[in-house]
């Protein structure tokens, strides 16, 4: 897993406005918490905090102004709606050799058979490991794989040290037959037919609410 150093300051101004003036300032605010601790608020440089937190489940060592090293898990990113940067960020305080349950990314290899439709119904997996030694995903092969196969969790060829900590029967992958080319144009005419339905009601609903305004007047 990847391992980043970030520099980090101590926050002592809250607030909506405070959290701005940091963003101006190309900085994150952020709070570290864990092992019943109080909470510490932080100001995380923007560039590296965005660079490192490309990678899930990145072990980042706090170099904290005034306080020494710290070991932290991103919990929780909350970034704007529109525009993507990181507002806001949640670390977990986590100790070398201890155990930590997070959610895994599962990618799909390989070509299932002919006329098959690979479904990844579930894109992540909780698994619990040592918090300096996550995985950065899970390979799942459908190699040849026929329809109607179904990988659950238990299935799962887990990576060294790491156990499952999600429901064993949870459905990871499922192999189904492709829709047909007679299915697909089905599809695009109900589609059609769906939308020539609504047409009609939003034009009478233009017209009455153009009578009215007439009656008004």
């Amino acid at each position: 897993m990847s391992d980043v150093k970030i520099a980090a300051e101590l926050r002592t101004e809250f607030g909506k406005g405070a959290a701005r003036r940091l963003r101006r300032a190309a900085k994150v605010p952020a709070v570290l918490y864990g092992h019943g601790t109080d909470p510490v608020h932080l100001a995380l440089p923007g560039h590296d905090t965005m660079l490192a937190l490309k990678t899930a489940n990145v072990l980042i060592t706090l170099d904290i102004e005034g306080r020494g090293s710290e070991l932290a898990l991103p919990k929780h990113v909350q970034r704007d709606p529109l525009k993507g940067f990181i507002e806001h960020v949640d670390l977990l305080l986590v100790k070398r050799g201890e155990k930590v349950t997070v959610d895994v990314a599962v990618h799909v290899t390989g070509e299932a058979a002919p006329g098959t439709l690979v479904n990844l119904d579930n894109p992540t997996i909780a698994i619990e490991a040592e918090a300096t030694h996550l995985p950065e995903g899970i390979e799942v092969s459908v190699e040849g794989l026929a329809e109607g196969t179904q990988i659950h969790a238990k299935d799962l060829a887990l990576p060294s040290g790491s156990t499952l900590a999600a429901d064993e029967e949870l459905l990871v992958v499922n192999v189904t037959a492709a829709p047909t080319a007679e299915q697909l144009e089905g599809e695009v005419e109900e589609a059609a037919a769906e939308g020539a339905e609504e047409a009609p009601a939003e034009g009478a609903a233009e017209e009455t609410t153009e009578e009215a305004a007439g009656d008004e007047s």
